[in-house]
């Protein structure tokens, strides 16, 4: 029988809880969604108004993953959704917008992915990502050093920055910007990944290409683009443990360019953010916005 809880006076029926979903750890989906209800506070204020996609992988990271972009079968009724454009026409997409919409999604097993636009404007964005992705042997402590040259090359456009880990292997790279049409967005964030490989060009790759990436970092600037999503800030990722999309401080980030620990589990998490709260909040700071040249 599936426990049913109550969540601010909803219904959510929670399955499966001793799952183990992480055999290398043995974290269970049980401690799955005991992170996301700790993180809620957090985790929330970046979610709210972006529809969200699914990176669903109810067999753990071992079994099948898959996208899901429409409004599941099954979705109560309680839950927000709404209409967004698509190439192929419109689609309905869920917002997370509350807590007990939130469990209920996390009991789907899922990565969290939204867009870099807010539902009332889906063709702004509203917030640059810089997906760093290290390909091996390169690891985070490459990504570290060009996270701090894209925090100085941002800086000097009046644009500040925010890292946070991607859960994997790479670094991510936010800032909240006055919205701008998406296309702009992009078109900006990868002349930055384009200056990036002419100064660093032993370190910095800005195409996709597989062939170039060895022991570079690929500069992902495409998730910009009004179609794209990135993990969102506090998402548990589908990898080999329950690594954490955490934001870091740019301290941490300087730490893990000399070679320090740069990842964070979700059983840390508790004691982290009542250590530091989230990192993030200025993204969502209207008065901290830069604006794309």
């Amino acid at each position: 029988m599936t426990p049913i809880t109550e969540v601010e006076g909803r219904r959510v029926a929670l399955s499966n809880l001793e799952k183990v979903l992480y055999p290398a750890t043995g974290f269970t989906k049980g401690e799955v969604l005991h992170y996301y209800a700790t993180a809620a506070g957090v985790l929330l204020p970046h979610l709210r108004d972006r529809p969200v996609s699914f990176l669903r992988y109810p067999d753990g990271p071992d079994g099948q993953l898959f996208f899901a972009k429409n409004v599941p079968p099954g979705t109560p009724d309680w839950v927000t959704t709404a209409e967004v454009p698509r190439s192929a026409g419109p689609a309905r997409m869920v917002l997370v917008q509350d807590l007990a919409s939130l469990m209920w999604a996390a009991n789907l097993v899922t990565e969290f992915h939204t867009p870099q636009w807010v539902i009332g404007a889906p063709e702004l964005a509203d917030r640059l990502v810089f997906d760093l992705d290290p390909g091996a042997p390169a690891t985070v402590v490459e990504c570290a050093e060009v996270a701090l040259w894209l925090r100085e090359r941002l800086a000097a456009d009046g644009i500040a920055a925010y890292p946070k880990t991607s859960g994997a292997k790479g670094l991510h790279v936010l800032a909240a910007v006055e919205p701008v049409p998406s296309a702009r967005a992009t078109s900006y964030a990868k002349s930055l990944a384009v200056e990036a490989e002419a100064v660093m060009p032993e370190l910095v790759v800005h195409r996709m290409t597989r062939s170039l990436r060895p022991g570079k970092v690929f500069v992902d600037w495409s998730q910009n683009a009004a179609r794209k999503t990135t993990a969102a800030p506090y998402t548990v990722r589908a990898r080999r443990e329950p690594g954490v999309s955490a934001p870091v401080t740019w301290e941490e980030v300087e730490s893990g360019r000399a070679g320090g620990q740069l990842g964070f589990l979700a059983p840390e998490m508790a004691q982290r953010l009542s250590e530091v709260g989230d990192l993030m909040a200025p993204l969502l700071d209207p008065e901290g916005a830069g604006r794309v040249r």
